[in-house]
């Protein structure tokens, strides 16, 4: 980098802090917090901003059938594939403003400060904001990734709705994304030769390591679920206790061996539900239907699949004794992936270069680079979280952090761009 350019990145750096502060006006709660559901207004008002502001810096901008938005830096050698940076800008409800959003204005600005001071790279680089990955409004996550990389179809979503009912599909074509017209415009992309992400960490190690870089070297694996307990809906006052198929008592108990279960496994197996839901809940019925999610994670696969097999088996037979009828649907079965080396190397030179600690650490949490990691060399860079806390309004970066992921990131695009790896074959 000439002196020039240190100056300009310096400049866009201070962009970059600024045009994240302004996404997290899109969904906003007046409480705190940012909320971006899934073919919302909110979600549609931010990627609509978002490809307004990549055409704003030069780069030719497209929504794709599913409404991912794209940023192209056009190359000059058309045989060369792409390199596809970016993250998610959907939200879980009242969320942070860093997770997924730093990964897109990162990448966006990235590519503004490449164009501005570089010109036309010899690879064409591109910036992507998902539509989805969190699975916050649908039991569905990776909707944007999953239809890039070809894990997600439109078949996959058939009968998926949200608490209001509102099924996936009808979602999107409320929101102008019509599944009928999507074989004209297919996300799917078979020329994509590296992904490279940048997220928050949403843990504490970064901070307690002191270190202002994490490279990843592997996603965790995980399987998201729905299960449904069913028993009698019944009078509280004149059910006797021992004759009520009591629903909620037996998901109570499922919840409880879930912990204890996991506990018992130990690290790095982890187990969660996260959400739990009475059906027509009335503080004077014996709950007859009750349904709760459950998520599973692990480095190692088989592991992870062994403790979902004896995990579900335990809980059928907390049904069958309570005379309960329990249903589990599978909604995310993610392998664990490993990142690239080469890239992963190129990320702690880069942090070499301009003098920031990183260490390696594995990533607990799914992201999109988990499913481009079997269909390309993908890396993963982690800027630390105060607290380790995310998914919160307490959600927070120190800037200097968010800075130093971000030039972090600059030179890693340029080096694939512009540098020593621009004409490799990916």
């Amino acid at each position: 980098m000439t002196p020039t350019s240190v100056q300009e990145l310096a400049q866009y750096s201070k962009q970059m802090l600024d045009v994240l502060e302004w996404l997290a006006t899109y969904g906003a709660n007046p409480e705190g917090g940012v909320t971006r559901l899934l073919y919302t207004e909110s979600w549609l008002q931010a990627q609509r901003a978002l490809l307004a502001k990549m055409e704003g810096l030069g780069l030719a901008a497209n929504f794709d059938a599913v409404g991912n938005v794209y940023g192209k830096l056009q190359g000059s050698n058309a045989s060369l594939k792409s390199v596809l940076t970016g993250s998610h800008v959907d939200t879980v409800k009242n969320g942070g403003k860093y997770d997924g959003a730093y990964g897109v204005v990162a990448s966006l600005m990235a590519l503004g400060y490449l164009k501005a001071v570089h010109g036309t790279p010899r690879r064409t680089i591109e910036v992507i904001s998902f539509c989805e990955e969190e699975g916050s409004r649908f039991p569905l996550a990776y909707w944007g990734s999953g239809h890039v990389t070809g894990v997600r179809s439109y078949a996959s979503a058939a009968g998926i709705a949200d608490l209001e009912g509102t099924t996936l599909l009808e979602a999107m074509g409320e929101a102008g994304f019509e599944p009928a017209n999507a074989g004209e415009h297919s996300a799917v992309r078979d020329d994509i030769g590296a992904y490279i992400e940048i997220h928050i960490e949403q843990g504490s190690v970064l901070e307690v390591k002191q270190k202002q870089i994490g490279v990843v070297t592997a996603i965790v694996g995980q399987i998201r679920m729905t299960v449904v307990v069913k028993g009698d809906s019944n009078h509280a006052g004149t059910t006797p206790m021992t004759m009520r198929r009591d629903a909620l008592a037996g998901a109570a108990e499922m919840v409880v061996l879930t912990e204890s279960m996991a506990l018992e496994e130990g690290g790095p197996l982890v187990a969660t539900v996260g959400r739990l839901d009475v059906k027509r809940g009335t503080s004077n019925v014996v709950p007859g239907e009750v349904e709760f999610t459950l998520d599973i994670r692990h480095t190692d696969e088989r592991k992870m699949d062994a403790f979902r097999t004896r995990l579900l088996t335990k809980l059928g037979e907390i049904a069958k004794r309570r005379e309960l009828i329990i249903e589990t649907v599978e909604n995310l079965h993610a392998s664990p992936v490993a990142m690239h080396q080469g890239i992963s190397n190129d990320i702690e030179a880069a942090c070499a270069t301009y003098g920031f600690g990183s260490m390696k650490l594995p990533s607990g949490a799914g992201h999109d680079a988990q499913l481009f990691g079997p269909i390309c060399p993908s890396a993963m860079i982690f800027v630390p979280s105060r607290g380790g806390i995310s998914h919160s309004p307490e959600e927070f970066t120190e800037p200097d952090d968010l800075i130093a992921g971000f030039q972090t990131l600059v030179h890693v695009l340029y080096q694939y761009g512009y540098g020593g790896k621009a004409d490799e074959i990916l």
